[in-house]
């Protein structure tokens, strides 16, 4: 049969008493190089398809990419743009430097890129460019325990920073502000898998999820992300504040958002991993109830001036949104069950040339 905006039709054949067999387009083989004794292999998919993709001697894992980069490029670009090619997924990455030998400051990030994420090492360094490769590979971590550890984090730094703001120690809101990048480090691996899974089936069927559990763990990684950048904003009041101390009335009742914003979030964790819609319906109806807390307390604040009613409303404001991320995560988690959802099996059609059963009255 012919094809149709790239869709190849072939009918099914059957030889044997048991054998069906389907012909492969004569383009897709001629162009990876195939011939007739080579092994394909199938990967069946959520929604029935399958995919075919044929043994290689050479797989993703030596595919190379080369980024050449300035020494004049400010650090903090140079690391996104690190970022941005590790999330890609190359297992060998070559940054080579465009004037020919590379800087010691440009080399210094290189190394602390390297030092930060969760895979690249080292390969090898010349004057003019450093190679590292990603040794995780193929043996990746399983994604939804990836996203506990992200939640457990999270939740470490969130009570950590009402602590260093309830008692004004510098050093622990110091190690706060430090522990964000291991929750980044964590996200941007989970976006690197994904990214890798949408492009290269096997790895998709490594990870044993599908396309549209590997999109709900990203979002949700993502939501956990944005919620430890708030518990570094309470951190960082320590240091606005310089010592000075918020009064003993407000703090607990700051204790208390933040105990439900950290109650609503491993809420909703639970109800993402137990599949279930109306736990996570109860996550943002919790979720809802943080924003009348935080409108009594804004009362209170509004007779406070200077850095004190500044400080004192950062903290609530990052509570605030703490707790509306988890409510995102809910919804997220609502979204997950339903289609997750075993569907009712429909009713057969009939076959060409059957006539459809007659429709039956009540007492029939």
């Amino acid at each position: 049969m012919g094809s149709s905006s790239g869709f190849h039709g072939r009918r099914i054949q059957k030889t044997g008493g048991s054998t069906f067999i389907v012909s492969l387009p004569k383009s897709w083989v001629t162009g990876r190089g195939l011939r007739a004794g080579d092994v394909l292999f199938f990967t069946p998919r959520s929604d029935g398809s399958l995919t075919v993709f044929p043994e290689e001697g050479q797989r993703t894992e030596e595919v190379r990419r080369t980024v050449v980069v300035s020494n004049d490029m400010a650090p903090d670009h140079l690391f996104r743009i690190l970022v941005a090619e590790y999330i890609a997924g190359a297992p060998l990455l070559e940054i080579r430097a465009s004037g020919g030998r590379m800087h010691a400051r440009t080399r210094e990030v290189v190394r602390g890129f390297a030092q930060r994420m969760i895979g690249p090492e080292i390969l090898e360094e010349t004057s003019e460019s450093v190679v590292l490769q990603d040794v995780v590979g193929a043996n990746p971590l399983p994604i939804p325990s990836v996203i506990r550890r992200m939640h457990q984090m999270v939740r470490a730094m969130q009570a950590d920073a009402m602590t260093a703001f309830r008692s004004q120690d510098e050093a622990i809101a110091r190690d706060v502000i430090e522990r964000d990048w291991e929750v980044d480090r964590l996200h941007w691996f989970v976006q690197k898998q994904v990214t890798t899974a949408l492009r290269d089936a096997r790895t998709l069927s490594s990870l044993g999820l599908t396309l549209p559990e590997c999109a709900t763990y990203l979002l949700a990684s993502r939501v956990l992300e944005r919620i430890a950048d708030h518990a570094v904003r309470i951190a960082e009041t320590v240091q606005m504040l310089e010592r000075e101390k918020p009064p003993e009335a407000i703090v607990g009742e700051l204790d208390a958002v933040a105990e439900s914003a950290a109650r609503v979030l491993s809420q909703a964790v639970d109800s993402l991993e137990a599949k279930d819609p109306s736990a996570a319906n109860a996550v943002v109806d919790d979720a809802k109830r943080v924003e009348r807390e935080r409108q009594k307390i804004l009362r209170e604040l509004s007779t406070k001036r200077g850095r004190l009613a500044v400080g004192l409303a950062y903290v609530l404001e990052s509570l605030e949104r703490s707790a509306f991320y988890a409510s995102d995560l809910a919804e997220i988690a609502i979204n997950h069950a339903v289609a997750n959802r075993e569907a009712e099996p429909a009713a057969a059609a009939p076959r060409r040339g059957e006539a459809r059963p007659a429709a039956q009255g009540p007492g029939a």
